[in-house]
């Protein structure tokens, strides 16, 4: 019988990403429906009992965490994390494997070898699962979470076609977005890629806080900023700290920049 693996991430794109890596690095494993949340993860888990899961630590409803120590059975939990290298470290000592954002392919492929070993071996303790399970929540505080999740999340990366690749950009690396015919361009410091989400889907999951449409089809991020100007037609222009060229601001977003 085909192992059978469980995504759970409130990302769809980073959710749909996992999936069709992992189908590519493992045609055998059957992957379930994707859960888009914490109690979706675990109605999942009770009801389908997988060989493994893999689980975002935060999600709405229930963490990652609070899933894994829920459920029953031996499903093996792989957790997505984007914290930071201390964090990592954390997970690295209390053996349970991690995979941290944006996942890559190589990695990946080590933790299909590493869950193959262990399915191979039979299962393992469930009680020491939990034991660890409970230490590594108690350190969520300490890692910058309370264990409350914000109600609404803003995009945090950018998955972008790179030729037979798939390049996952994180969100603080862009400098602005604009629209084209049929793609939107995403403008970081030193490159340019194309994504098929038109920029106006792509407002409504960018923070407004962070993200200024300057243009109806340009979109700055205001850290990107260095300045204004303006040009020869007495247009205001955006000037940019890590890229030459600038941005028309166009009547309608002038209020923006005037404190600039």
């Amino acid at each position: 019988m085909s192992p059978r693996a469980l995504i759970a991430d409130d990302e769809l794109h980073l959710a749909e990403y996992l999936r069709d890596r992992l189908q590519a690095l493992w045609p055998e494993l059957l992957i379930l429906p994707l859960a888009a949340n914490g109690l979706e993860a675990l109605r999942a888990l009770e009801a389908e009992e997988p060989e493994l899961a893999f689980l975002d630590i935060r999600m709405p409803g229930l963490t990652g965490l609070e899933v894994a120590q829920r459920a029953q059975g031996t499903t093996r939990v792989v957790f997505v994390t984007a914290y930071d290298q201390y964090a990592v470290e954390a997970f690295e000592a209390e053996a349970v494997d991690y995979l941290l954002k944006p996942v890559t392919e190589s990695r990946l492929a080590q933790t299909v070898a590493r869950v193959k070993r262990e399915l191979a071996e039979g299962p393992g303790a469930r009680s020491e699962t939990r034991s660890v399970l409970a230490r590594l929540a108690s350190l969520l505080p300490e890692l910058g979470g309370n264990g409350s999740l914000p109600q609404a999340g803003y995009l945090r990366w950018v998955r972008a076609a790179v030729g037979n690749q798939v390049r996952l950009i994180p969100i603080d690396e862009v400098c602005y977005f604009q629209s084209g015919d049929k793609y939107t361009s995403v403008f970081t410091a030193e490159a340019e890629f194309l994504i098929r989400t038109p920029l106006k889907d792509l407002l409504g999951e960018l923070d407004p806080q962070r993200f200024w449409q300057v243009h109806r089809g340009t979109v700055v991020q205001a850290s990107a900023v260095s300045g204004t100007a303006r040009d020869l037609r007495g247009r205001v222009v955006v000037k940019l700290k890590n890229r030459q060229e600038t941005l028309v601001v166009s009547r309608a977003y002038l209020h923006l920049f005037r404190q600039m």
